[in-house]
């Protein structure tokens, strides 16, 4: 009888094959996001743990994303997934932390086991990278990002990575030391790239062609009208954008409806309304890289995304880095029983 065994990857080893660089990312979701158009996925609406949800904050809960992807090389997993508001304030830690099990979908046996954030926060950052190849201008040079944790690090590292026409960053933190740190680590890593801390929040937004929100906020504050004709928005921490950039914008899309229109979110709070539906949406992020549905189509629309984070995007991520890992002999193997 065959004896059973799991690899363990720490943060450590994912770096050590790319996994702290944008390109796995950009490729292993540009594969998932297909297949989910195709429908070729299993993906269970994801429950959320609160323990406290009467007066906890908003990010104070621990999620678990099962998912199954299809293709050439099908794989099946979990994210767990916790996160605390005040880890970095109160006890110095990230603000989340995460494991991802992959299991081999012909015994559903488990086959490997990773620290998760990083490749949680990097598979975050390619879905913005991919959606703004198809939905921001072409050629654009300007940033607005709102928040400079390591959310927004990863979001900017993989932009500039991928987008060297990028000149110039506005920052915004209610942190401004924070945004200040950043800030110079991204001039003393970019040669010629100009980053600003702007003083608020309106003036960063204003400026941006693509405008992305790395935040933890549980109240939406960015109007349509700081909003430039042409931008895009990638509303990676769902609840920054007020309930009309919804109901304005020239496009809304989304990675998944279903996982979007839940949780109280603010495309769910419309929708209970009775002022958005599937109908009014564009397409899933999905259904445009299959060009099932357009992207952007003139110099002027404002194109909003809001991807809620689906699981086959970490599991495929995950995948990427597992055969990575077995083709470079990273990490340790561990027997099961």
């Amino acid at each position: 009888m065959n004896n059973p065994s799991i690899l363990y990857l720490s943060k450590q080893d994912i770096i050590s094959i790319g996994g702290g660089s944008s390109d796995l990312y950009v490729k292993a979701l540009s594969n998932a996001l297909e297949l989910h158009a195709k429908k070729d996925i299993v993906q269970p609406l994801k429950p959320y743990l609160r323990v406290d949800e009467k007066n906890g904050h908003i990010a104070d809960r621990i999620i678990a994303m099962p998912a199954y992807v299809g293709g050439e090389a099908p794989v099946s997993g979990i994210k767990w997934i916790g996160s605390k508001a005040d880890n970095p304030q109160k006890r110095g830690m990230e603000r989340a932390s995460a494991l991802i099990v992959l299991n081999d979908p012909e015994t559903n046996y488990p086959i490997a086991v990773m620290e998760g954030s990083l490749i949680s926060g990097m598979r975050t950052a390619a879905v913005t990278v991919l959606a703004a190849k198809y939905l921001a201008r072409e050629g654009f040079t300007t940033v607005a990002c709102m928040g400079s944790g390591i959310i927004a690090r990863m979001q900017l590292q993989s932009l500039l990575e991928q987008f060297p026409s990028i000149t110039t960053i506005h920052l915004f933190d209610l942190n401004p030391e924070a945004a200040g740190r950043l800030a110079n680590e991204l001039t003393e890593k970019h040669a010629g790239l100009q980053v600003i801390v702007s003083p608020d929040a309106e003036t960063a937004v204003r400026q941006g062609d693509l405008v992305v929100t790395c935040t933890v906020t549980d109240k939406p504050y960015i109007p349509f009208s700081w909003l430039k004709k042409g931008a895009f928005v990638s509303n990676i921490s769902i609840m920054d954008v007020e309930k009309e950039v919804f109901l304005k914008a020239d496009k809304v899309v989304v990675d998944d409806w279903d996982q979007c229109n839940r949780e109280k979110k603010v495309i769910n709070q419309l929708v209970l309304e009775g002022t958005f539906s599937r109908e009014k949406l564009h397409a899933e992020l999905g259904e445009i890289l299959t060009g099932a549905r357009p992207g952007r189509e003139n110099e002027d629309e404002i194109i909003l995304l809001n991807p809620m984070g689906l699981a086959i995007e970490d599991i495929a991520s995950a995948h990427e880095v597992y055969q990575r890992a077995v083709r470079e002999n990273a990490g340790t193997r561990l027997n099961l029983y």
